[in-house]
C-alpha cells in the first residue's frame, strides 16, 4: 500500500488537474454574459435552496381546480422554514389557491403538466403597504409574493395564471363591439362617458380622480380599504429580497403587473413566458425596479403594456429612496405587443445606470426601445448599451428617449393628436427634479416597418446627451427627429422613410453624421430651431442639394 500511495497521489493530482482543464473549456452556462460587459459587475448569484422536497398534497392539496388550496401552500412552505428550507412540489393537475408567501430557502416548483390559478375572491387579498408605480402605497396583497426574503425561486414548466379578468377595467376602444357588448351584459359599471367598463361600483370610486393608479385623495389605509377593488394585486412580487430565481414557467392573465421585483439584489429571470392580453390595463411583463445585479434572458413576453420595464421610483418617493436600478443584463428575449419591447421609466426617480440589452427581437410593440420621463421626476439614467436588436412592426418610434412622457402609451398619444414641443421651447430651472438621460450607445439595430425610426426628444435645460447610433437600418413611414440633445453621433446608419426627411435635426449641438445612407431623390436632412451648434454630415448620402436648413441653422450646419 506504502508503494501504491505515491502512485495514487499522482493520479489524484492529474485528475484534479484534468477537471480545472476541462472546467475552463467548458465555462459555465451564462459565461458567455459576462465575457464582454462594457462595465463591472458581479456575476449573479442563485438562491441556496436545500435539497429537501415535499408536495402541497403532503399538506392537503387538492389539485382538481375546485379546492381552494391556499392552507395547503402555507403550511407547506411554513413545514419547510421551520426545517431550513426547500422545495414545494406541484404535481400535474389544476389548483386553486389565494395568495401564495415564499419564505427563506424555499422554491415553488411546478410539474409540466401543474397549473396555479388564483382565485378571483377578492377577500383573500387583504390590502398591505407596498411600492407601486414608483410609489410608497397600499394595494391588496400580491397573489404570489416574499417580501424582505432571501433565497427564493419559481420553477418548474407549468402555468401560473393570475385569473386576472374580473380585476381588470376594459377600455371600449381597445377590444371588438361584440367582446365589449359581451363584458357589458356581463355586469359591472360604466364611467360616466361610457367609454370604460369597470368591474364593480366601488372599483369606479378608485378610478374618479386616480394619478395613474392612485387615488389622489387616499392617505390612510382605511380610505384604500374603501376602495380595495380598484386597487388590483401584482401577481408576481418580490420586495426587498437577496437571491431570486424566476426558471421555466409560464406566468399568465395577471390582474395588474404580472411580475415586479423591487429593491432586490442578485435577481435571475430565465427561460420564462409572460402572457397577458393585448388590452389588459396595466398588463406590464415585467418591472424591475430598484434593483442590483439582475440578469433576464431566454424569455419570450406578450403584454398589455411595457414588456420589460426598468424602473427606480417616482418623484418625491423615487428621489428620497435613492435607489437605483443598475448591472442590468437583458439578452435574447422575445417582446410582442405591449407598450414598449425594453424600456426605462416613467418611474426613474432613483437613477438607472450600467445596462446591457442584446439579441433580442420586438414584434408588434408600440415602441420597440422605449425610454421615458418627464419634468418633476428627476433621476439620471446613464450607461446604457444596447446590441444586436431586429425589430418588425413597430407602431410608433423604434427608438424613443422622450423626456416629455404625457402618461400615455406611445400609440395612444399619436391617436390623440399629441405632437411634438414647439420648435423653440422655454427653459425651466434644474434642479433635483430634472431628469437626464446620458452616455446611451446603440449599435446593430434592424428595423422593419416603424412609424417613425428614432425621436431624442429632450428638454431645453437639460438635453439628452451624449448617444451614440451605429451600423443600424430602419425602414419607417417619417425619418428620425433629434430634438434638444447634445453630442450626439450617428454612425452608418440607414434610414428609409416613405415620405419626409431622413433626418431631422431641431435645436441640437455637437452632432455628427457619417456614412449615413437614405433614399435618392428624397428629402435627406432638415434643421430647424435657433439654439443649433457644431452639425457636421460627412461621407452621406446627405447633401446641401436634399436639405432643407432654417435661415436660424445657416451657420451651425456643415455638410461635406
Amino acid at each position: 500500500m506504502k508503494r501504491l500511495l505515491p502512485s495514487l497521489l499522482v493520479t489524484i493530482a492529474a485528475i484534479v488537474a484534468f477537471a480545472l482543464i476541462l472546467k475552463c473549456f467548458h465555462p459555465k452556462p451564462d459565461a458567455h454574459l459576462y465575457s464582454d460587459l462594457p462595465f463591472e459587475m458581479e456575476r449573479v448569484e442563485r438562491p441556496d435552496i436545500p435539497n429537501r422536497t415535499v408536495s402541497v398534497e403532503d399538506f392537503g392539496g387538492v389539485g382538481d381546480g375546485v379546492v381552494l388550496n391556499t392552507e395547503a401552500f402555507a403550511k407547506a412552505f411554513a413545514h419547510l422554514a421551520a426545517k431550513g428550507g426547500g422545495r414545494v412540489e406541484v404535481p400535474a393537475g389544476v389548483w386553486l389557491t389565494g395568495p401564495i408567501v415564499l419564505e427563506n430557502h424555499t422554491e415553488l416548483h411546478l410539474d409540466r403538466d401543474a397549473i396555479i390559478v388564483f382565485s378571483a375572491d377578492r377577500d383573500l387579498y387583504p390590502v398591505v403597504a407596498t411600492i407601486f408605480e414608483g410609489r410608497d402605497t397600499y394595494r391588496c396583497q400580491p397573489l404570489l409574493s416574499a417580501f424582505g426574503k432571501h433565497d427564493v425561486a419559481v420553477t418548474g414548466k407549468g402555468i401560473i395564471d393570475g385569473n386576472g379578468d374580473p380585476w381588470r377595467a376594459v377600455k371600449k376602444s381597445k377590444i371588438a363591439p361584440s367582446e365589449w357588448n359581451k363584458i357589458v351584459k356581463s355586469g359591472g359599471v360604466l364611467s360616466n362617458d361610457g367609454n370604460t367598463w369597470y368591474p364593480t361600483e366601488n372599483f369606479k370610486k378608485g378610478a374618479g380622480d386616480a394619478d395613474q393608479n392612485i387615488a389622489r385623495w387616499a392617505v390612510t389605509k382605511e380610505d384604500f380599504e374603501s376602495i380595495r377593488d380598484f386597487l388590483r394585486p401584482v401577481m408576481v412580487n418580490f420586495k426587498d429580497c437577496q437571491r431570486v430565481l424566476l426558471e421555466g414557467p409560464v406566468f399568465q392573465n395577471s390582474p395588474c403587473w404580472n411580475i415586479h421585483t423591487a429593491i432586490c439584489t442578485d435577481l435571475t429571470v430565465n427561460d420564462i413566458a409572460i402572457r397577458c392580453p393585448w388590452y389588459a390595463q396595466n398588463g406590464d411583463g415585467i418591472d424591475i425596479e430598484s434593483c442590483k445585479n439582475v440578469v433576464l434572458t431566454n424569455s419570450w413576453i406578450d403584454a398589455g403594456d411595457d414588456a420589460i420595464c426598468i424602473k427606480s421610483g417616482k418623484d418625491a418617493d423615487g428621489r428620497k429612496r435613492g435607489i437605483p436600478s443598475e448591472n442590468v443584463i437583458v439578452d435574447n428575449c422575445t417582446c410582442y405587443h405591449g407598450h414598449g419591447g425594453f424600456v426605462v421609466g416613467s418611474e426613474m426617480s432613483g437613477g438607472v445606470k450600467n445596462v446591457l440589452v442584446s439579441n433580442c427581437r420586438f414584434s408588434g410593440t408600440d415602441v420597440g426601445l422605449r425610454f421615458k420621463s418627464t419634468r418633476g421626476r428627476g433621476g439620471v439614467v446613464e450607461n446604457i448599451f444596447i446590441r444586436n436588436i431586429v425589430m418588425n412592426d413597430i407602431l410608433t418610434e423604434a427608438l424613443l428617449f422622450d423626456l416629455f412622457y404625457g402618461g400615455k402609451s406611445a400609440s395612444e398619444a399619436l391617436a390623440d393628436g399629441d405632437g411634438n414641443p414647439t420648435t423653440d421651447m422655454p427653459f425651466k430651472p434644474v434642479d433635483e427634479t430634472t431628469p437626464q438621460f446620458r452616455n446611451i450607445v446603440v449599435d446593430n439595430v434592424i428595423c422593419r416597418s416603424a412609424r417613425r425610426a428614432m425621436l431624442f426628444n429632450g428638454l431645453p435645460e437639460m438635453n439628452v446627451e451624449n448617444v451614440m447610433v451605429t451600423n443600424t437600418t430602419i425602414e419607417s413611414e417619417v425619418g428620425a427627429e433629434i430634438n434638444e440633445s447634445t453630442n450626439v453621433v450617428l454612425d452608418n446608419v440607414t434610414i428609409t422613410p416613405r415620405k419626409g426627411a431622413a433626418l431631422k435635426i431641431n435645436n441640437a449641438k455637437r452632432v455628427v453624421v457619417t456614412n449615413f445612407a437614405c433614399p435618392e431623390g428624397g428629402e435627406g436632412l432638415s434643421v430647424t430651431g435657433s439654439r443649433n451648434e457644431a452639425i457636421l454630415v460627412e461621407s452621406a448620402q446627405i447633401t446641401p442639394a436634399n436639405s432643407q436648413i432654417a435661415p436660424t441653422a445657416q451657420g451651425a450646419v456643415t455638410i461635406k
